[in-house]
């Protein structure tokens, strides 16, 4: 699941980068508040970590942007202020949840998975689907009870098309929440990936929708 991280400390950064990445997520970061605020409002992103104390322009205040443009990508703010007021000022702007620093990175993924999870109407943090089970926290997968083997990618396409069951999902939006920006990308990776899942998995699992692009259903 592609993640947007508003932070301005490098060295906070670059361990939620690291970390997260290690958890599945694909991260992408914006340094300042001005930045960050364009980022969450152009780009499509399963959720945001958001800090509250950024140059240029507040965290408060790019997710009172945020909302008053009717962006609902859900928020997790991160940040140094601890105070119950902070808190709520926070969550009355239209934050999901928060997360106090110091913090420990597999809570911060934890919180981001609920999040994703609730967003999209999904209560458990196993998903399952005609067979399959993911399991979101361990990253196991099993097929009927057997376990089956996925590469890190093939692991964030299987969990965004089970979330989003019965949609169609076009090539650019798999390869946007499967590659950061910077990744290089060939032509044809997508459809690499859909056909290991389809080997791995059975071969009706995905379908494709001609001039569209795929479906699980």
């Amino acid at each position: 699941m592609r993640i947007l991280l508003v932070e301005d400390d490098n060295e906070i950064a670059k361990r939620l980068m690291s970390g997260l990445s290690q958890a599945g997520f694909t991260v992408e970061r914006a340094d300042n508040g001005t930045d960050g605020y364009t980022m969450g409002l152009d780009e499509e992103y399963a959720a945001a970590v958001l800090d509250l104390g950024l140059p240029e322009m507040q965290g408060i205040d790019v997710l009172k942007r945020w909302r008053s443009a009717n962006r609902a990508l859900p928020v997790l703010i991160l940040t140094a202020r601890g105070t119950w007021a902070e808190k709520v000022d926070g969550l009355n702007a239209g934050a999901d949840d928060y997360v106090t620093k110091p913090f420990h990175v597999p809570e911060v993924a934890a919180r981001l998975r609920a999040l994703v999870r609730r967003a999209s109407g999904i209560a458990s943090a196993v998903l399952t689907h005609r067979g399959i089970e993911l399991d979101t926290g361990s990253g196991s997968v099993l097929l009927n009870g057997t376990p089956v083997k996925l590469t890190a990618r093939e692991m964030k396409m299987l969990t965004y098309f089970l979330h989003r069951i019965g949609r169609i999902v076009s090539q650019a939006e798999l390869a946007e929440h499967l590659y950061a920006l910077e990744d290089s990308r060939e032509s044809n990776t997508i459809e690499v990936y859909v056909s290991r899942l389809r080997r791995k998995l059975g071969a009706d699992i995905i379908t494709t929708v001609r001039g569209l692009g795929y479906r699980m259903d």
